[in-house]
């Protein structure tokens, strides 16, 4: 597997990659305000990549549920500078977590190499042409409604097969409008707009992503549904989020978004040893 970024590729063949998660916010639903200073935020970053993240994804909005909004120029205020410090001091791949056309041409212009856009690029209709243009690696995520919406009883016919559609749907949008298909990676988006039952579903069914011919990201870390099967606050997390690291890793997920890199690395070098003598 092979993903094509703005400057280089990405080839998955040893491993699963780590996305550390870089939440620059005061409000993330899990480290929320812990790095909001830019350099905090940029020592965390350089953290992250020293404990083994392949990618560093930097997101200056919250998306947890029932978050609100912030205009563009707060989220470039927030984003940008880090982004442009982490540049300078590393050569690491980035990624930029956003909605907004204008923060992912800024962060571009600053040195990231990936687009993470949650609404799969329905948001901003300006957000494609900043992908071709850029050539970025681009993520594109399954939700229902927004944040601000997506937990109000979501319902779906058949929850897997919804989300691979709709997946699928946007991969065939973005090539139509010019942006090559090596350049896309694919995120089920766990916890949103989707029940307990329907993340179990999803999780079960991932081959139905994983057989697309594309990298599949995955993101669990710390999510609710974790705290609903292990009745754990969010700081207590952590078994439950490699345990369900651990699952996407045999399922043949190829990245991993998540909170806890240095644990989640070490878990990945555990799986591939034993797998290495099957």
């Amino acid at each position: 597997m092979r993903w094509k970024l703005r400057r280089k590729i990405l080839e998955i063949s040893e491993r699963p990659l780590v996305m550390g998660i870089l939440n620059v916010t005061p409000d993330s639903f899990s480290d929320g305000g812990l790095h909001l200073d830019r350099i905090a935020a940029v020592e965390r970053g350089l953290q992250m990549q020293e404990e083994g993240a392949d990618i560093i994804d930097v997101g200056g909005e919250s998306t947890r549920p029932g978050a609100s909004e912030i205009s563009v120029e707060e989220e470039i205020s927030r984003v940008i500078p880090v982004i442009t410090s982490l540049r300078s001091k590393t050569a690491a791949v980035i990624s930029v977590d956003t909605t907004k056309s204008a923060v992912a041409k800024g962060a571009m212009d600053a040195g990231a190499d990936i687009i993470n856009d949650v609404s799969a690029f329905m948001h901003d209709d300006a957000m494609m042409q900043v992908a071709a243009d850029t050539g970025a690696g681009v993520v594109l995520m399954h939700m229902l409604g927004d944040p601000g919406t997506m937990q109000d009883e979501p319902v779906y016919g058949n929850v897997v097969e919804d989300v691979a559609a709709y997946l699928m749907a946007r991969v065939e949008d973005l090539v139509s409008q010019g942006i090559d298909r090596e350049s896309i990676a694919i995120d089920p988006g766990i916890g949103f707009g989707k029940t307990l039952e329907h993340n179990l579903e999803l999780l079960a069914g991932l081959d139905s992503l994983i057989n697309h011919g594309m990298p599949v990201i995955a993101g669990l870390s710390r999510k609710s549904f974790l705290g609903k099967i292990t009745e754990s606050p969010i700081d207590e997390r952590l078994a439950g989020s490699l345990a369900g690291l651990s699952f996407c890793v045999m399922k043949g997920v190829h990245i991993m978004r998540v909170h806890d890199v240095k644990e989640s690395v070490e878990t990945i070098k555990v799986l591939k040893a034993i797998d290495d003598r099957q």
